[in-house]
């Protein structure tokens, strides 16, 4: 749950994902971070959420993500500005490289990729079975959610929009046995996430409205392949992609 700074573990993933796991919530927030605007993803005078959004979005505590953002401004990472327009921001020349702990993330590609085939499988078949079985109420509330996200101020507003949706829609096949083992993939996959452009967040949230129009229709064919296409860019983009782009060439393909 948001503030805990521990998430449910399960047996599928825990030995492939033990590195994330060692790091402490502190260390794990400023590793995310500091990748972010390594990656360029965070962009260089760019305002932070607030303490409770970050803390939210990444699943720890109020007082852990201070802590984090204190250490991170020492680091040169980010800096704090008073006044008007003030807050805490990235550095204008964010330092590169200062937080190790980024390299857990970078060379977790592998495992992160399972995750993804995973929940590809179960997300295609979610997608079939909502398009069959969802009722307008569940309908009604992904529209809901779906606009929700449209009007997110930030990527940490937008994430538990995200998850929430998803969710959602894994409700909305009516089957425990399909909700369960989906919740428990997404937790892991959300270990790694990072603060992302809105822009390309804003791209993602146009497929959750395709999807939402293929189920209106009851098409099954296209709530599949809308399905698949949005998971299946993860591969490229805000998991393993931005890991693996990262350490190869330095550069980052966005567009999620």
């Amino acid at each position: 749950m948001p503030g805990s700074d521990h998430a449910p573990t399960t047996g599928l993933t825990a030995p492939e994902l033990s590195g994330v796991r060692r790091l402490s919530a502190l260390e794990a927030v400023r590793a995310r971070i500091a990748l972010a605007v390594d990656l360029g993803l965070l962009a260089p005078g760019e305002r932070l959420p607030g303490t409770p959004q970050i803390a939210h979005a990444l699943d720890v505590g109020e007082i852990t993500v201070r802590r984090a953002l204190v250490s991170l401004c020492s680091d040169g990472v980010l800096e704090r500005r008073r006044g008007r327009g003030g807050g805490t921001l990235v550095a204008a020349h964010p330092t590169p490289g200062t937080v190790l702990t980024t390299d857990v993330y970078r060379t977790a590609g592998d495992a992160v990729r399972r995750l993804i085939d995973h929940r590809l499988a179960l997300e295609c078949g979610i997608a079939h079975l909502a398009a069959v079985r969802a009722s307008d109420e569940d309908l009604s509330e992904l529209r809901e959610l779906v606009e929700e996200m449209d009007r997110a101020p930030s990527w940490a507003e937008f994430h538990g929009c995200d998850e929430r949706f998803h969710l959602r829609l894994a409700e909305a096949t009516g089957s425990s046995s399909i909700t369960g083992p989906y919740g428990a993939v997404l937790r892991e996959l959300y270990r790694y996430y990072l603060p992302y452009p809105m822009d390309a967040l804003r791209a993602s949230n146009r497929e959750h409205r395709e999807l939402l129009d293929a189920l209106r229709r009851q098409d099954t064919a296209a709530a599949g392949e809308v399905a698949r296409h949005h998971v299946e860019t993860l591969h490229q983009t805000m998991f393993v992609g931005l890991l693996s782009t990262s350490a190869d060439t330095g550069n980052v393909t966005t567009g999620n």
